[in-house]
């Protein structure tokens, strides 16, 4: 798809985001041409549109991995390289960013050439549900916000488990709902009105990014689904943590038969 036909057509037409848009057949390439779209305000409206809460995040989830001296980590759907960055500070030898979208992997690279750790750093343009990697060539695997954004999350699932070595951890972060009800009604509508005007006009996106972004989780698996397509997957001691109150969730699964 041409930078023209982006910028004239959205990725996402509201009619399209009334029913579910994770059964959309063509959710792939609107995920890729909406993440286009949106990769040059992408870093500021996570910081915004999560009260600056978004890296925090990124720092437990590595804290949840466990990283060791020497590890080798695979970070998936890596957008614009926060997570991968947050990763090559720990005692980790090697740190692969990948992700599918051109745009976001060039700001990534940008990003890189500042960071002190950046050496560590290597990008890749890839599908989480077929990495380009031989079997056990990671100790860790995460995932920030993107099981969501792929076409069968259990087949990526699936590939992480794959390209993990024994006593690898996979680590995701998606986001939850949140189990006190004051704090739910406000996070609906926050994500589902405010939100999706605010980070708009920010990004003067016209793809549809953030009309899709909480209807994408709204319609996604919820946090015992999400874990039992864990252990479907191969992983075993699967725990979840929520974090700011539910809003975002931490899971954390073991190669099935290593222990921790």
């Amino acid at each position: 798809m041409t930078e023209t036909t982006r910028e004239s057509e959205p990725a996402w037409r509201p009619d399209e985001l009334r029913g579910d848009p994770h059964a959309n057949a063509d959710k792939p390439t609107k995920v890729r041409d909406m993440f286009a779209a949106i990769a040059g305000s992408y870093d500021v409206n996570n910081r915004v549109h999560s009260l600056w809460r978004d890296q925090a995040w990124r720092r437990e989830a590595v804290r949840t991995a466990g990283v060791k001296p020497g590890d080798e980590v695979l970070d998936c759907a890596c957008g614009t390289g926060d997570l991968t960055q947050a990763f090559a500070k720990t005692r980790a030898t090697r740190v692969v960013g990948l992700d599918f979208t051109p745009e976001m992997l060039e700001i990534a690279k940008k990003k890189k050439t500042r960071a002190a750790h950046g050496g560590k750093i290597e990008y890749i343009e890839g599908d989480a549900q077929q990495l380009p990697f031989e079997s056990g060539s990671f100790d860790v695997v995460s995932i920030a916000f993107g099981i969501r954004n792929v076409q069968e999350p259990e087949r990526a699932l699936g590939e992480f488990a794959r390209v993990l070595r024994p006593g690898g951890r996979l680590v995701v972060l998606e986001f939850g709902t949140p189990k006190f009800r004051p704090l739910r009604v406000f996070n609906d509508l926050y994500c589902g009105r405010v939100m999706p005007r605010t980070a708009t006009l920010i990004s003067r996106d016209r793809s549809g990014a953030y009309h899709y972004l909480p209807k994408s989780v709204s319609t996604f698996l919820s946090r015992a689904e999400m874990q039992r397509a864990m252990v479907r997957a191969g992983f075993s001691d699967v725990l979840s943590r929520g974090m700011t109150m539910g809003i975002c969730v931490c899971y954390r699964g073991l190669k099935s038969g290593d222990s921790c």
